[in-house]
């Protein structure tokens, strides 16, 4: 059934007004046009990464502004606490994937809209899935995610003798929410300042190498993150995903962590540690999602349509106390890692003194690398070999005995590089090692 054209006309008329006129604050490469708004609602594919507070407002404001050829990708299923914001979701549908009932519902509600759902984490696919889409907007709570999709569409670009291919760019549209606070930013890949140009913008995260978690432990919260990450997989007492507002599962976690403390000589794990490094909450206010939604929603239609001059490029949203927003132009980092053309370059101060997993912990705590849990890899006489990495079991035993081995016996030497993969980014990232100490004794 086609939609009746008098009443498709009174519908989309206020866009038309928008899309078939020139206006002051249109882009300077603006023409208007009454096919613009077919391709909205046609042609132009969006895809919204997140269903979550952000991620339903978001696909509500775009399904109603016309984009019809939307997909959603999330790998959460969905639970009680989400149901006072998340309003997509009915008590019915806990259990069930958040990116399948959001889908479901829009396309039941929203005439002609097609949502298609991938229920599966954003590392599933590849750069063919994400070649496919027009622009891509982030309704995120991790910053490691946020990481990823910032890495995978930077590695997508294409350099012909140094000059960017503009064909080959895929905007990002990237909200945030934190109580009564947000951000939302336009993110063009290769041009403006990426994630990881900004990442002092982010709270710190507070990550653990699995390598200390494992070995060598000096704080309560290693101790937490030792039950969580590799004793309760190992145990499972219930056979089930831990459930953080589970009085049982903290409880047990606490104990266990009592143990791993005496263990190791640490003070300082409380029932109430436990439950905040497990539960790990982010406060979130139901009409700071509407408003950051809204605000990015309005970006995907400025560079869906030219017809304004986008967001430059970083606006700041706090409603804490009245309404407060601000927008800036954050510049491009001249070494990013992520976006730069620059060979990244490590100076180590003495690296007959520093061991693998101090190198380790610095990719992890420094501000500069922010990662999770890298592991590392070089090339020593032409051969390949892998220094560290703990996400396999088997090369994890394997290699586990480097840790504590310092760099000069490990044979590495000023001006090796060390191959780093990490869950932050889809890239393996090169960095060349710089001694800083010039009287190095090489061993054997």
């Amino acid at each position: 059934m086609t939609e009746n054209p008098d009443s498709s006309q009174k519908r989309w008329g206020h866009l038309r007004k928008v899309l078939e006129r020139p206006g002051p604050f249109s882009h300077p490469d603006f023409e208007p046009s009454s096919e613009i708004l077919d391709f909205v609602m046609t042609t132009c594919k969006v895809l919204v990464i997140g269903a979550g507070g952000l991620g339903c407002e978001l696909l509500k404001d775009l399904a109603l502004m016309g984009f019809k050829q939307l997909h959603v990708i999330d790998m959460d299923t969905i639970e009680l606490s989400n149901l006072n914001r998340q309003f997509l979701f009915r008590h019915k549908d806990i259990g069930s994937s958040k990116a399948e009932v959001a889908a479901a519902f829009i396309n039941k509600r929203v005439k002609g809209c097609q949502v298609v759902p991938h229920f599966c984490k954003i590392q599933d696919y590849d750069e063919t899935f994400y070649r496919q889409f027009h622009i891509i907007v982030c309704g995120l709570d991790s910053i490691v995610a946020r990481r990823w999709i910032n890495g995978m569409l930077i590695s997508m670009l294409n350099y012909e003798d140094g000059t960017l291919d503009q064909t080959s760019i895929i905007p990002m549209i990237d909200g945030g929410t934190e109580g009564f606070k947000g951000h939302a930013r336009v993110i063009v890949p290769g041009i403006s300042a990426c994630i990881d140009c900004t990442l002092d913008l982010y709270p710190p995260q507070v990550t653990y190498p699995l390598c200390t978690i494992a070995n060598t432990p000096r704080l309560p919260e290693h101790c937490i993150e030792y039950v969580k990450i590799i004793q309760w997989p190992k145990e499972n007492p219930w056979g089930t995903v831990i459930d953080g507002d589970d009085s049982q599962h903290i409880s047990w976690i606490y104990e266990k962590s009592m143990e791993r403390a005496l263990q190791f000589n640490i003070t300082g794990v409380t029932y109430r540690l436990v439950q905040g490094v497990v539960k790990n909450i982010i406060p979130a206010v139901a009409s700071t999602n509407a408003t950051i939604a809204a605000i990015c929603a309005t970006e995907v239609f400025k560079l869906a349509t030219s017809c304004c001059v986008s967001l430059n490029n970083y606006l700041v949203f706090n409603d804490v106390d009245g309404i407060y927003s601000y927008t800036f132009e954050y510049e491009k980092k001249d070494d990013c890692l992520a976006c730069s053309q620059i060979p990244q370059t490590l100076p180590i101060k003495d690296p007959n003194k520093m061991k693998l997993k101090n190198l380790i912990e610095l990719f992890c705590e420094s501000t500069t690398y922010q990662m999770k849990n890298p592991g590392l890899t070089t090339n020593i006489d032409g051969k390949n070999k892998t220094l560290y990495i703990s996400t396999i079991k088997s090369i994890e035993e394997r290699t586990r005995e480097n840790l504590n081995k310092t760099l000069v016996e490990l044979g590495l030497k000023d001006g090796s590089e060390i191959m780093v993969v990490d869950l932050t980014s889809p890239n393996t990232l090169i960095v060349k090692l710089k001694f800083l100490n010039e009287d190095v004794e090489m061993s054997s």
